[in-house]
């Protein structure tokens, strides 16, 4: 069981693609607390601050200072599991209006 939420921006350990190396990142909680109930994992999207290309998926923060960020930020449509002892803390939630929007732009990349 974790104890992150649904809407929480977290700062994870993220380990690279091709396995060199771990760096920490901000990342989006989207998986719900139904899912948490009896896993240790979290189901995270991504948090970029290279607001100037969105692909599919992606999804600019409007209120990223109120969600505990540094800097303008979008979330990406790069999903990933991690377990929930990567995560380092929490950095803040998404407002609402913003988490809707990522819904919306996850949903159509995924076609749920």
């Amino acid at each position: 069981m974790t104890k992150y939420k649904c809407k929480d921006v977290v700062l994870v350990d993220v380990v690279f693609s091709d396995g060199s190396g771990i760096k920490k990142r901000p990342a989006l909680v989207i998986s719900r607390d139904e899912y948490h109930k009896s896993r240790r994992e979290v189901l995270i999207s991504a948090i970029t601050s290279n607001v100037h290309r969105v692909l599919c998926g992606d999804t600019k923060i409007k209120k990223w200072k109120e969600a505990g960020l540094l800097v303008p930020s979008l979330v990406t449509g790069i999903i990933q599991t991690v377990n929930g002892k990567l995560i380092n803390r929490k950095l803040g939630v998404l407002e609402k209006e913003d988490f809707q929007k990522v819904q919306k732009n996850l949903n159509r990349a995924l076609e749920l």
